[in-house]
């Protein structure tokens, strides 16, 4: 009986020494086997905050919105909101000078600026004759026009008989086709003359800037 009570203490002096043994690896830190695999402790897996030393990314401006291409202000004449009529000025060297008028009929303020596009038509269906107007002279500045204001643009017309009649094809013209500046859409002036539908060695019309009248 008492070698029995020997051996059933030796035993238990065993189980308390491998426990105490066991307990001291797993709060050692180091790596533990499992499978044949190493596994870090969790100690060594533990992810380090960012350093004194590291500076936090800081936030980047928005980038500022392209400059130019706004609305103007006020807006550009509408051509529907245009009369445009000629009116006549005077005559040298070989042609014909006469004035665009551009009056507002809208109810709101508008602006022009720059050179209408002009060119002769003829025919029921308006069919051009010759090139457009060249430009002449440098590009002037807005021109605001209240409602009922007007603005005007000197256009040249040179006489179709200054030129070789072989090149100019002489055509008779029943009126101007113009583009008031920046407008898409055209007005029809009634102007009766005779164009060069071929080309010719110089421009056969010449328009001039926006002014006010």
């Amino acid at each position: 009986m008492s070698s029995m009570n020997t051996r059933m203490k030796i035993g238990a002096v065993a189980l308390a020494a491998v426990g105490a043994l066991a307990a001291g690896c797993s709060s050692g830190g180091t790596d533990e086997v499992n499978g044949g695999v190493t596994v870090p402790s969790a100690s060594q897996t533990a992810v380090p905050g960012p350093s004194a030393t590291t500076a936090a990314p800081t936030a980047q401006p928005a980038a500022a919105p392209a400059s130019g291409g706004g609305a103007l202000d006020p807006p550009n004449c509408a051509t529907g909101n245009l009369k445009v009529t000629a009116v006549d000025g005077d005559a040298a060297a070989g042609s014909r000078f006469v004035t665009l008028a551009f009056q507002n009929t809208g109810s709101a303020p508008c602006q022009l600026r720059g050179f209408p596009g002009v060119s002769y038509v003829t025919g029921d269906t308006g069919q051009q004759v010759g090139a457009a107007a060249a430009m002449s002279g440098p590009r002037g500045g807005e021109v605001r026009l209240a409602p009922g204001g007007s603005a005007g643009a000197v256009l040249q017309m040179a006489q179709a008989g200054n030129f070789d009649p072989a090149a100019c094809t002489p055509t008779a013209v029943r009126g101007l086709r113009v583009y008031p500046p920046g407008e898409k859409a055209s007005a029809f002036v009634p102007l009766e003359t005779t164009g060069c539908a071929g080309t010719t060695p110089s421009p056969q019309l010449q328009v001039q800037t926006m002014t006010a009248r």
